[in-house]
């Protein structure tokens, strides 16, 4: 199993950009219920832990807000592993746009 890794710096608050990522999160599960099922998350302070099925595939990770950056780490199935660079820039290109 690949390990999926994306870590984006920000210059925001440490409660802004949790606030941002956690909204993101809702939108996220409303605009892609059809392609995304279960998706569950739990947040303890600045640390989420998020898990679903996409494609018929499940998924778990952990998502952490901090000072300075939001790191996102996932196992990636094993179907997933060839576009483990295409997620890994997909996540960062998000996340940057989300936290300017």
């Amino acid at each position: 199993m690949a390990k999926l890794h994306v870590s984006v710096p920000h210059q925001l608050s440490q409660e802004e950009a949790l606030r941002r990522v956690r909204k993101a999160i809702v939108s996220a599960k409303d605009q892609n219920s059809d392609k995304i099922r279960g998706l569950q998350e739990s947040w303890d302070g600045y640390t989420g832990t998020f898990s679903g099925k996409a494609l018929g595939y499940s998924a778990k990770g952990t998502l952490t807000v901090n000072l300075t950056d939001v790191l996102v780490e996932s196992d990636l199935p094993l179907f997933a592993s060839p576009f483990k660079s295409k997620l890994e820039a997909a996540i960062t290109d998000m996340l940057t746009r989300l936290l300017a």
